[in-house]
């Protein structure tokens, strides 16, 4: 027990354990729509507009903490160009996540680039590899508005966005406002993207979203179970890698990504059996 109990007796600790837990089901549910729709890859070019945003609030002088809230216009802005490429059955989905992806980030390290040379130094690391163990009250309040509205927004649409997920033709000719719900779905990943961003930074925010929605994918086989199923491994998989990254001291992002992974082979194994 004190394997578990001595770090979350220190408060960056359970600011951070709160966070993770909130950030990994949060993810994990929206996660399962966006991996059943095959646009596994959105979350990696989302993330990277992400950084996009940051750079650019940077430009505008916006400090580090606060630069995220330039990012989410930045974000969503992005993740509604991307649906609306794809609502225009042009290019598939890793064809147009792939253009936003470069373009997004491109811009984001073009716009570090001219920044004065007299501006405070920021450290890149962070922004790509998060800092969980950071957390300050102030984040952990907005991770969970942002958890309690996106829980609401998928609870109120949740029937017919999983009737628009596994068969959109019938969904439409049925009245449901399918594009509106695309629309509504990239926006609200965008959004969680970007909070999430300050959990495990832009490189592994992306594996928060498709790792347990994956692995739950393999043994469930209806969307109650799969998503209940993501969301638990989403919360234990942050947990479990935060308490873990601790006691062997090395980073916490990396660490909770890892120990999803070790979960995604698991559920691989036992989809074998």
């Amino acid at each position: 027990m004190d394997w578990l109990t001595e770090p979350l007796s220190q408060g960056f600790m359970q600011r951070a354990m709160i966070c993770g837990v909130l950030v990994g089901g949060l993810c994990a549910a929206v996660g399962v729509f966006v991996v059943q729709r095959g646009l596994s890859f959105i979350g990696d070019g989302l993330a990277h507009a992400a950084f996009g945003g940051i750079a650019l609030g940077l430009l505008l002088d916006v400090s580090v903490d606060h630069s995220h809230w330039v990012a989410l216009p930045f974000t969503v802005f992005v993740a509604l160009g991307i649906a609306f490429v794809l609502r225009s059955g042009r290019l598939g989905g890793d064809v147009a996540t792939g253009v936003f992806f470069s373009v997004s980030f491109a811009l984001g390290v073009l716009f570090l680039g001219l920044r004065p040379p007299d501006a405070p130094i920021v450290s890149i690391e962070t922004i790509l590899f998060g800092s969980i163990l950071a957390v300050s009250p102030t984040d952990l309040y907005v991770v969970a508005g942002v958890t309690a509205a996106s829980a609401a927004i998928l609870l109120g649409t949740w029937t017919r966005l999983a009737y628009s997920t596994f068969d959109k033709d019938l969904a439409q000719l049925s009245g449901v406002p399918v594009a509106l719900l695309d629309y509504t779905l990239l926006a609200l990943t965008a959004v969680i993207i970007v909070v999430s961003v300050k959990t495990v930074g832009v490189v592994l925010v992306s594996s928060f979203i498709v790792i347990p929605a994956a692995a739950a994918g393999l043994i469930a086989r209806s969307v109650v179970r799969m998503t209940a199923l993501a969301v638990t491994l989403g919360i234990a998989g942050a947990g479990g890698g935060l308490i873990a990254s601790f006691h062997l001291d090395v980073a916490s992002g990396a660490t909770i990504i890892l120990g999803l992974g070790a979960m995604f082979f698991f559920a691989l194994i036992i989809a074998r059996r």
